[in-house]
């Protein structure tokens, strides 16, 4: 007797899922499985923000499963084991799944699917979470892009993306072993994914709802609120002008193509220039992940080699504990590292000015940003983020320009006049006025525990200055501890 085997990963959703819409059509008894794999080689193991949100989306798409008639299996250890034997145990004649792009998944994926046909299972791969896939966007001399205007225009000329599908209002009935019995699972608490002993949880459950439902409703009220002035709305970390979509999309509870058309139903008689920002925003994704395919170290590894011999600077650890708390002095930083700390969550325009801070006022090595931001954010993207860590560093493709240094006090004086963002989330300063909430040092009685400046800017911006141009002129470069 024909059986299905679908294999899900970061699509965590029924709806606009081609693996599990295909199983549907196909209409055989059906094993839907999640395979926590730590153990891959090379694989990366989820930061602990991440994996908060995986625990409560694993239980929102069990929960819907059941609904539409299927249930989700549980299963953990190396993904290439954990498939075979699950196969074996429901007697698979078909195992489908949706794409992966980082190269120790496509490694796992192409030793399955060898497997698989060694076993006469026929192995079906989907595009799913990628509306461009990274070798069908190519240069004239059909390389992959480096700048990302060029690379987002090929995008737009290649055809519409595909329409999304509909979930499914049935699936098939679970498939049993040879005794006629469900396969055995493994209990979600038992991967203890969850943080205890202290549960520092709660501001990130206040912030979102994980799940498939969740990130549909993030969407409609996005589509109905600060989509039309995104192009604006999104400099300003002290407005809902951003469609936090991120942590949804990496997790596949929302698929980019159902984003993309839905714009495109909102917007039918011609979307405002702001949309086509929003949309860039995707296509910067897109960007990403092909940099990830074609360089699957780029969470360690330069991507322009003559990084290789900057003099990035070891921050002393109270520097960079002061970094990762939010006590550097500076209250745009502070307030996105704390924003971070809460909600597991940044703007993005503070994450450039605090990893700005981070890697040109300090001179930290890029990497130990990329760390932080991995263990502390909920859309910690295997892709998106060490590509943006090392735009801002320069050291990646499309890279922001060496002289380019966010000054955090230029930034929030612009895009947070009246110190709404900065008061949020830096309290000490609530009792300042417009123009100190800025500068707290040149206020008449400094914020009340809050601390001084840890660098000054003028010195650190000028040693990052001469530190780039000694690497761009070819030379080696020693710079010294500024202190402010």
């Amino acid at each position: 007797m024909s059986s299905t085997l679908v294999w899900l990963r970061d699509d965590l959703r029924l709806d606009d899922n081609p693996a599990v819409a295909e199983a549907a059509s196909l209409g055989d008894p059906l094993t839907v499985v999640y395979v926590l794999d730590e153990a891959s080689p090379g694989v990366r193991p989820l930061g602990g923000a991440a994996k908060w949100w995986l625990h409560h989306s694993l239980v929102s798409l069990a929960a819907d499963l059941e609904a539409a008639g299927s249930r989700l299996l549980l299963r953990s250890g190396p993904a290439e084991r954990v498939i075979r034997r699950v196969a074996e145990e429901t007697g698979a004649t078909r195992l489908l799944w949706n794409r992966r792009y980082g190269g120790p998944e496509r490694a796992v994926d192409s030793g399955i699917k060898e497997w698989a046909a060694g076993q006469d299972i026929g192995a079906t791969s989907f595009q799913a979470s990628l509306m461009f896939e990274p070798w069908t966007v190519r240069t004239g001399s059909g390389g992959p892009y480096k700048v990302f205007t060029p690379f987002w225009k090929a995008c737009l000329d290649a055809p519409e993306p595909r329409q999304p599908l509909d979930a499914p209002e049935r699936l098939p009935a679970p498939a049993r072993n040879g005794s006629g019995e469900l396969p055995a699972g493994e209990e979600l608490d038992d991967w203890a994914l969850l943080p205890h002993r202290p549960d520092w949880s709660a501001g990130l459950a206040a912030e979102w709802t994980p799940g498939e439902a969740g990130a549909h409703h993030r969407l409609a009220d996005f589509l109905d609120g600060p989509a039309a002035e995104y192009g604006t709305g999104r400099d300003v970390p002290g407005v809902e002008g951003t469609s936090r979509l991120s942590p949804h999309l990496r997790f596949g509870e929302i698929s980019p193509f159902r984003v993309w058309h839905a714009l495109r139903e909102r917007f039918p008689h011609g979307a405002p220039a702001d949309v086509g920002v929003f949309r860039s925003e995707l296509g910067w994704r897109e960007f990403c992940w092909q940099l990830l395919y074609e360089n699957p170290q780029l969470a360690t590894r330069n991507y322009r080699p003559e990084f290789d011999r900057f003099a990035w600077q070891t921050p002393s650890d109270a520097e960079l504990e002061a970094w990762q708390q939010g006590r550097t002095g500076y209250p745009l930083v502070d307030a996105g590292m704390r924003q971070l700390w809460q909600t597991g969550w940044m703007h993005n325009r503070v994450r450039m000015a605090a990893a700005s801070f981070l890697v040109k006022n300090l001179l930290a090595d890029w990497r130990l940003g990329e760390a932080w931001f991995w263990d502390t954010l909920v859309d910690a993207d295997a892709a998106s983020n060490p590509a943006n860590w090392q735009w801002v560093a320069g050291s990646g493709a499309d890279a922001s320009p060496y002289f380019r240094i966010f000054n955090p006090v230029t930034q929030s004086k612009k895009f947070d006049a009246a110190g709404r963002y900065l008061r949020e989330f830096v309290p000490e300063l609530a009792g300042l006025d417009d123009k100190a909430v800025h500068e707290p040092w040149k206020a008449d009685g400094a914020a009340e525990g809050y601390p001084a400046p840890i660098v000054g800017l003028p010195e650190s911006r000028a040693r990052a200055l001469e530190t780039y141009q000694r690497l761009k002129d070819g030379e080696e470069s020693d710079p010294t501890a500024i202190k402010a």
